[in-house]
C-alpha cells in the first residue's frame, strides 16, 4: 500500500472525483478526512463504503470558501487523526453561462471556492506538514486552466489561477519537503457537469468526443485516481510544480 498510515484530506470528497480519490487513498492505506459542504448523507455513504472495505475515514462538514471554517475543520481533522500528511484541494463549482449573464455572485462563488479555497486550505495545513517533516498538496485544476472554453469564463479564470498558484506554492515550499502539484482532469463525468451530459446534449457530447483523441466524450472519475496516488506518494518525491494532465489527450 503506497499511502500506508498517511492522513489525507480530500475536500469535496462526498461525490465525483473527490469521492473516487478518497476511496482509492483508503485502499492504498491512508486514513481519509472527507470534507463536504452540504450533503452529509452522501459523505457518510463514502465513509461507510471505505469502512466496508477495511479502510478508515471520517466526514467533516466545512465551507472551503470561508477562511475561518477552513481553519476550524483543518484543526479538527488534525486533532482527530493526530496529524495531516496529504491535502487534495478538490472542492469546486462549475457554472456555464455567457459573459453577459455572469453575475458578481456567480463570479465570486467560483473564484472563492475554486481559487481562494485552494490557497487557504493549503495555508492551513502547512503547520501540520512541518510537524511531520513534509507533506503533499494536490490541487485539482482542469484543462480549462490551461486552455479555454466558451460560456465559463469565471471557471477558466479560477482554474488558470490554480495552475499558477500551484507553481508559486511549489517554489516556496519545496525546501520544506512539501510537494505541491496539480492534477488537471479533462472532461470527466461528475455531478458538477451533469447539466451538459445526457438527453438534449447530444451535439455537445459529439463535439467533446470529436475533440478528444480517444473519442471518449467523458472519462470516468476512477481514471483520475492513479495520478492522484502518484502525486500523494513517495514516487513523486522529486516532482514540484507539475501540472499532470489526465485528459485522454485533449490538450495534446
Amino acid at each position: 500500500m503506497r499511502l500506508k498510515d498517511k492522513v489525507a484530506i480530500v475536500t469535496g470528497g462526498s461525490q465525483g472525483i473527490g469521492e473516487a480519490i478518497a476511496k482509492r487513498y483508503a485502499k492504498e492505506g491512508a486514513r481519509v478526512a472527507i470534507v463536504f459542504s452540504k450533503n452529509a448523507e452522501a459523505a457518510d455513504k463514502v465513509v461507510a463504503a471505505i469502512a466496508s472495505l477495511g479502510g478508515v475515514a471520517k466526514a467533516f462538514k466545512g465551507d472551503c470558501s470561508n477562511v475561518a471554517d477552513i481553519r476550524r475543520f483543518t484543526s479538527e481533522i488534525a486533532a482527530h487523526f493526530g496529524g495531516i500528511d496529504i491535502l487534495v484541494n478538490n472542492a469546486g463549482a462549475f457554472r456555464t453561462l455567457p459573459i453577459e449573464q455572469t453575475t458578481e455572485a456567480i463570479w465570486d462563488e467560483q473564484i472563492d471556492l475554486n481559487l481562494k479555497g485552494v490557497f487557504f486550505c493549503s495555508q492551513a495545513v502547512l503547520p501540520h506538514f512541518r510537524e511531520r517533516g513534509g507533506g503533499k498538496i494536490i490541487n485539482l485544476s482542469s484543462i480549462a486552466g490551461v486552455g479555454a472554453f466558451p460560456n465559463c469564463a469565471a471557471y477558466c479564470a479560477s482554474k488558470g489561477g490554480v495552475v499558477n498558484l500551484t507553481k508559486a506554492f511549489a517554489v516556496e515550499l519545496a525546501k520544506d519537503n512539501i510537494n505541491v502539484n496539480s492534477l488537471a482532469p479533462g472532461n470527466v463525468a461528475t455531478p458538477l457537469n451533469a447539466h451538459v451530459r445526457g438527453p438534449g446534449n447530444e451535439a455537445y457530447e459529439k463535439l467533446m468526443s470529436d475533440r478528444t483523441p480517444t473519442k471518449r466524450a467523458f472519462m470516468d472519475v476512477e481514471d483520475m485516481t492513479g495520478a492522484a496516488v502518484f502525486l500523494a506518494s513517495e514516487d513523486s518525491k522529486g516532482v514540484h510544480g507539475a501540472i499532470l494532465m489526465v485528459d485522454d489527450g485533449w490538450a495534446a
